[in-house]
């Protein structure tokens, strides 16, 4: 399992200097979230894309590509458009954009979600489901030609909030996408304990999350400040043989960004000891 951080998580940090600093805290990846100051995706040059792989390499950091930046495609409303809404041409824009970038810096994968709702809808989710399934098809197909695997995450607010949404998306596509499972989103949404969840979709599990979170709350809290199992968690973790991505995300945690990194690798470190 490859320990992590998002970048996220250091929004009051360079790019440069927040790898640096994850690394240096014995973090094996990171959870690269493109946004207006983090090697923007519609800015950025081929030659600032080298610099940050080549500093990837250099620190021996894994990497994954993270897609939900709050108001990089518009200034004033939060994750819009998304794939479902009405003009979703450049979310998708994104989306196949980040997918290159992935490429050149060797991720492992690229995590997504499917977005809220559009505003005003006054119809059922039969369409927005069909519009859903669609982009989703592309998108695997994208990522694969970059090398890397598309990972979708099931995000409380939005048409994918719960399994049971991802399982009626995977009806209509034929096959199970891949998967970004948020630990505390499962401990949010979900009624069973996130084991269950964790070993049930373990083939198609790409990328994970690693926060802390209370029932129907949907707030990233520090580790043991929610009623998330840890203990369970990363003894699913090991019987299904998960290897890939493990990502703190703690986007509040930015105003003490090094400090908030520290103290979450000191909390998982025993569970990831015992796993070896």
């Amino acid at each position: 399992m490859l320990l992590g951080y998002n970048t996220n998580g250091f929004g009051y940090h360079r790019l440069e200097d927040a790898l640096a600093i994850i690394a240096e805290q014995g973090y094996r990846c990171v959870a690269l979230t493109l946004d207006v100051h983090h090697l923007n995706p519609f800015t950025s040059s081929a030659r600032e894309v080298g610099a940050v792989a080549s500093q990837l390499d250099r620190l021996g950091l894994a990497c994954v590509i993270e897609t939900g930046a709050r108001f990089l495609l518009d200034a004033r409303r939060k994750h819009r458009p998304t794939l479902i809404d009405n003009e979703p041409d450049t979310r998708v824009q994104f989306l196949y954009r980040a997918a290159e970038i992935g490429e050149d810096l060797g991720a492992l994968a690229l995590s997504y979600w499917s977005g809220a709702v559009p505003e005003g809808w006054a119809g059922g989710d039969e369409e927005l489901f069909s519009r859903l399934a669609f982009h989703v098809e592309k998108l695997e197909d994208v990522c694969r030609n970059h090398g890397l695997r598309a990972a979708l995450e099931p995000e409380p607010g939005m048409l994918v909030q719960r399994m049971a949404d991802y399982d009626r998306l995977a009806g209509l596509l034929g096959f199970k996408p891949g998967l970004t499972l948020d630990v505390g989103h499962l401990e949010c949404m979900e009624e069973g304990p996130e084991a269950e969840y964790l070993c049930r979709y373990a083939e198609v599990l790409y990328n994970l999350q690693l926060d802390d979170m209370l029932p129907r709350r949907h707030r990233h809290l520090f580790f043991g400040e929610g009623s998330v199992d840890f203990g369970a968690v990363f003894k699913a973790l090991h019987e299904v043989g998960y290897r890939g991505p493990a990502c703190v995300e703690l986007s509040e945690g930015s105003r003490d960004a090094v400090a908030v990194a520290a103290r979450a690798r000191k909390f998982l470190d025993p569970f990831m000891d015992a796993q070896q």
